[in-house]
Formats: C-alpha cells, sequence, structure tokens
C-alpha cells in the first residue's frame, strides 16, 4: 500500500511530478468512460482489431458491501507504459505499475478461446496408458498480455492445465518419466491476498481498514506469517476459544457483515445512529457483566477444554513420554496436564502444584524440544560431588532455563549457580562440564603489559574476557571453557584497536609560544574546519586565512578575540557563606522571611497602589 502510495502522490519524471495511478484505497471494479475509451484505442493500436471487444466490457463488484465509490485502481495514462516509466521507478514501484496497467488493458481486450480436451497416451504394445485432461488455447485473447494464473506459485488444478496443440493418432515423442505420487492435501493456509479476499466475501472491512487489520492481528502475535502464510499462534487461539465461549455473538462472520450494513445506513442517512448504538451496547454489556462474574479458574477449565485437543494431540501409542494419556505429567505418577495462568501469562502446568512443578510454554508437545529444554528433567539431576568442597554438583530447570548448581541453600547464603552455555542440552552436561561452568568467572593469567588478571566470564550479552575495565565478546565459534591466555590477549587487542573511545586530536603544528605564558599555540584541523588552541581556549581560522600561513600574531589576535567574547571555560564561583548576624534577641539563629500569600488579581484593597505593566 505504501508503494501504491507513492504512485498514486507522483514520482518525477522529466523533472516533474506525474501521479501515475488512480486513488488506491478502493473496492471499485468500473473504470471511468474515458479510461475505457482510452484502454480500447491502445489496444486496437498495438495488439489489433482481432483483440478489441465489440462492445466495451463492463464489470461489477460481487463482494458484500462494496460501495464502489471510486474507480478501479488504473494508471492515469494507459499510453504511458511501464517501458516508459521504467527508468524512473525503482524494482517494487515498476513490478506493482507493471501489475495495473497489465490488469487493467487486459480487462477490456478480448476473450481467449480454448478447447477442454482430453488427451490418452498409449504405449506401442498398449501395455501403459496415460490420460492428460487441460486445455489447448486456440485464441490467446488477453492472454497475450496477462495471464493470472502466472500470478499464483500453486499447481494448476486438475482440467485446468494448458496442453500442447496436438492431432489425434500422433506419434509423441518420449522425453522424461516423472514418477509422482499426489496425495490430497488440506486447503492451504491464507496468504495476505487469499485473506482480503475472504474478508471481500464475507462482507468484513473495507479497502481503507484490511491492511490494519492484518497489522492488528500480527502486531498482537495472534498469528505469524511465515513463507508467505498466516500461521495461528498460541495466544491467537486462547483469545479466540475466550471469544466464542463467551461472545459468540460478537465472532460470528454475519455479525460483523451486518454491523457493515448498519454503517452504510447510517452513511446514507436511512438509519439512526442512535438507535444502532443503544441496541448493540445493550446486548453487549450484558454479555460482559455475565463474563466478569465468573471466576478465573472456571474461565481456564473451560479454555483448556475447548484446547485440549490443540494443545494434547493422541499420538500413536495414545498419550506422550510412554503415558496412557497426553495430558499425563511425565514429572509424577498421577497429575494432569492442563492450561494454567501466570504473572507472565498461560502456561502449561501439572494438577499437583505445588509437590510438582513441572511445567512448560503453550504449544504442541515436541519430544525432541523438551529434551534439550529440560522440560522433561524429573526435579534436580545429581551430577556428582565437587572434590574440593564435596557438595553436591545438580542440573536444574529453573523459570530461565537449565542451569547447574553447587550444593544448597545455608540460611540466607546461596549456592553458586551458572546457566547453561548457548546450545547446551541436558545429555552434554556431565560432572567435569558442570565443574567447568561453575568455575566461571575464572582467572586466564596476568595481562602481559600491565600484569593484571584477565578474566573469562559469561555475563547478560553471552561469553566475554576481560581485562581491568575493557571487555570483548568471544566469537560464537569459541568456547568460554576452553579459551586460552594468548588468544584472550588477541581479542583484547582487537577491542582495544576498535573501541569506541576517540584518541585525543594530534595538532597540525605548534605555531609558536604564546606572548603572555610561552605555552604552546597549536593549529588543529576540527570538525568544522581548522582552529587555534591556546589552554582552555579555542578560536577558528577564518575562512580568508589559509592555515598553512597562519602567523602567532594572527593566531594570539584570534585567541584574544575569542577569550573576550567568552571562550574560556568558566569554572563555577563557590558561594560564600554570609555571616549569621545575632538578632535583637540576642540569638545567632538567622531570621525567617514569611513568604508573601498568593492572591488573586483583584481589586487593591487599603492604600496599596494597583500593580501596573512597567512594574518590575
Amino acid at each position: 500500500m505504501r508503494i501504491a502510495q507513492k504512485l498514486y502522490e507522483g514520482v518525477d519524471i522529466g523533472g516533474e511530478t506525474v501521479g501515475l495511478i488512480t486513488y488506491m484505497r478502493t473496492d471499485g471494479v468500473q473504470l471511468a468512460p474515458e479510461a475505457i475509451g482510452q484502454t480500447r484505442r491502445l489496444i486496437e493500436s498495438r495488439y489489433g482489431q482481432a483483440y478489441l471487444p465489440e462492445k466495451p466490457r463492463a464489470y461489477s463488484s460481487k463482494a458484500k458491501n462494496a460501495q464502489e465509490a471510486h474507480e478501479a485502481i488504473r494508471p492515469t495514462d494507459l499510453f504511458r507504459t511501464p517501458q516508459d516509466v521504467a527508468a524512473h521507478l525503482d524494482r517494487d514501484q515498476l513490478g506493482l505499475y507493471e501489475l495495473i496497467w497489465k490488469r487493467t488493458v487486459a480487462s477490456q481486450m478480448e476473450s481467449a478461446v480454448l478447447d477442454q480436451v482430453t488427451v490418452d497416451i498409449a504405449s506401442g504394445d498398449k501395455t501403459v496408458q496415460l490420460r492428460a485432461t487441460g486445455s489447448v488455447v486456440k485464441f490467446n485473447g488477453f492472454l497475450t498480455l496477462y495471464d493470472e494464473g502466472k500470478d499464483d506459485n500453486g499447481e494448476d488444478e486438475d482440467g485446468n492445465a494448458l496442453l500442447p496443440d496436438v492431432a489425434q493418432d500422433e506419434a509423441l515423442e518420449r522425453r522424461e518419466v516423472l514418477p509422482e505420487q499426489h496425495f490430497t492435501e488440506p486447503p492451504p493456509r491464507y496468504s495476505e491476498a487469499s485473506l482480503v479476499k475472504k474478508l471481500e466475501e464475507l462482507g468484513i472491512g473495507r479497502p481503507s481498514t484490511y491492511a490494519s487489520i492484518i497489522e492488528v492481528l500480527q502486531r498482537r502475535s495472534y498469528v505469524r506469517l511465515d513463507r508467505k502464510r498466516f500461521v495461528p499462534e498460541d495466544r491467537g487461539r486462547i483469545v479466540t476459544a475466550f471469544l466464542q465461549t463467551y461472545f459468540p455473538r460478537y465472532v460470528e462472520y454475519n455479525f460483523t457483515a451486518h454491523l457493515e450494513d448498519e454503517l452504510d445506513g447510517i452513511s446514507d442517512g436511512k438509519i439512526d445512529w442512535r438507535q444502532v448504538l443503544r441496541e448493540f451496547w445493550k446486548q453487549f454489556s450484558a454479555a460482559v457483566g455475565d463474563t466478569k462474574e465468573l471466576r478465573v479458574k472456571e474461565v481456564l477449565d473451560k479454555l483448556d477444554e475447548e484446547l485440549g485437543p490443540h494443545f494434547f494431540p493422541a499420538n500413536d501409542n495414545g498419550g506422550q513420554g510412554g503415558g496412557k494419556s497426553p495430558r499425563d505429567c511425565p514429572s509424577c505418577a498421577n497429575g494432569r496436564l492442563g492450561l494454567k495462568l501466570g504473572k507472565f501469562g498461560a502456561f502449561i502446568g501439572c494438577s499437583n502444584y505445588p509437590e510438582c512443578r513441572f511445567t512448560r510454554k503453550l504449544g504442541i508437545v515436541d519430544p525432541e524440544a523438551d529434551a534439550a529444554s529440560g522440560a522433561n528433567l524429573d526435579g534436580p539431576k545429581v551430577l556428582g560431588s565437587d572434590p574440593a568442597t564435596g557438595k553436591v554438583v545438580t542440573l536444574r530447570n529453573g523459570p530461565y532455563g537449565l542451569y547447574v548448581q553447587l550444593g544448597e541453600a545455608e540460611g540466607k547464603e546461596k549456592p553458586k549457580r551458572q546457566s547453561l552455555l548457548k546450545g547446551m542440552t541436558p545429555d552434554d552436561v556431565i560432572l567435569e562440564k558442570a565443574l567447568a561452568l561453575l568455575s566461571l568467572p575464572r582467572e586466564l593469567g596476568p595481562h602481559p603489559d600491565d600484569g593484571q588478571q584477565i578474566i573469562a566470564g559469561v555475563g547478560r550479552f553471552g561469553p566475554y574476557v576481560r581485562h581491568a575495565s575493557k571487555y570483548k565478546t568471544i566469537p560464537a565459534d569459541e568456547s568460554v571453557l576452553e579459551i586460552g591466555m594468548n588468544r584472550a590477549v588477541a581479542l583484547l587487542a582487537e577491542a582495544k584497536a576498535s573501541g569506541r573511545g576517540r584518541a585525543a586530536a594530534k595538532p597540525l603544528r605548534i605555531v609558536g609560544s604564546h606572548p603572555a605564558d610561552n605555552a604552546p599555540v597549536e593549529l588543529y584541523d576540527g570538525r568544522y574546519g581548522p582552529y587555534v588552541k591556546h589552554g582552555g581556549i579555542n578560536a577558528t581560522v577564518p575562512r580568508d586565512l589559509k592555515p598553512d600561513e597562519l602567523s602567532l600574531d594572527q593566531a594570539v589576535a584570534l585567541l584574544a578575540e575569542r577569550a573576550a567574547k567568552g571562550g574560556a571555560k568558566k569554572q563555577p564561583r563557590a558561594r560564600k557563606s554570609a555571616p549569621i548576624a545575632a538578632n535583637d534577641s540576642g540569638s545567632s539563629r538567622p531570621k525567617t522571611k514569611r513568604a508573601a500569600a498568593k492572591r488573586k488579581a483583584g481589586k487593591p484593597k487599603g492604600d496599596v497602589p494597583p500593580r501596573t505593566g512597567t512594574d518590575g
């Protein structure tokens, strides 16, 4: 839509801004009479009389609630072909303009003539019989310009394939045999185009709202776009199940279509908007009131029942992980998995909570993913004992993922813990690797420059090496557990060479010594041009002076002029505390002044003169 907006607003062609297409937020399919006449003249001149229908073609929309306030999207000048404007448009703009131009012209061209044929093919010995059903083009008509089937990546349906023109008893040459097996597949998921088409058929939305509808679905994570097809997310399934259960009337297709009809009636002045709003709010507020009285557990149980087949699909064995039911908890003996609600949203949990703390994210069970994430980890897994301390080393699954722990909590003292590195799975963690993780951050040795220790560890942004206050990320293909001293020094040297801090500027030359204090007057090449510096004063060199020929006297004059304008940084003066004088009572406490009370402007009272605009 943004590309179409640009074509509508205009592009620069030969120094002139030209709008290439008509208004694009429309559901109309009709063309203006002058556009039809121009299109017919173009067809006759470019393609010949055979491609021009006897009468102009008129179209009307089959979509519900089509307002057709604007004509169809078309080029503003049909004789401005895509080849004529190609040099002035980018790739996307040209592709869209070419699509609009071709469809507009093709809509007024003669129909194509196709013969529906069935071709039976037999081998010489009649042992193999093949059949192909499709169409043979006798007159290409509008197909010479635009074939709508080429827009779709899907294969042609049976009976719609274009076949070569063959004659009866014609001998065919065998070039290639492709053994393919065809299975009936479910309908494809909606793409952006097919979803908009479905919305039009159902009478939901308008051309001006289709883009915002799709944008909201994606922004709220109700759906995601995967290979140009919309895939429903678990959040969208939960919201849909909730609305279908407690607000079924408002998610029915005919309700939205009926509401669109009423809105059209309001815009035409045929229906009173107050009555429409009153009827809607009366029923909607009652439904909201009934739902507010429900307990959270009751709602969760209902959603769990509705979404159970999705979140807990039965496999060939009837369950998961060897269980008898897909709802069997893999962690405890008799727990039942179900939909739960936490402070971070919905999740799958065990009915035996808090005795059983098994949880997993929403979604269909993936045994391999569960194994990698530790979702099937049945409590702490003992890996062994630390030889140095004798404490038990365990592998655990926490709210932020898998980690290893040394010992148990003793009072307020927390045990040492370390998260698993990226890519690690529970099967990878043995005692030796767990001890290596628990040793982080570890000292690699003193830096050869200053003797300070080089540290290797894992931070919020991943593995790193550190020397003093300098950090450097360890590359993804290297391990923080195996990195050595030499490699760490090399990484830190790279970080120093590409440091963010800007090195102090070096003077181009020393102009001379300042006569006031014999300090050097230096010439620099700055961001905004050359300048001279003395102490804390910088003075720009004027353009009429050549920096290479700048003399000391000229530099001193520039610095003096700059200093007179306040060029030096002024140090803030320390405030002097006034001595506290004794008051009349002999006390040394300071007198406090009572702030005058604010009052509204009005007629002055007493002998107080009125305030004028000339007062301070």
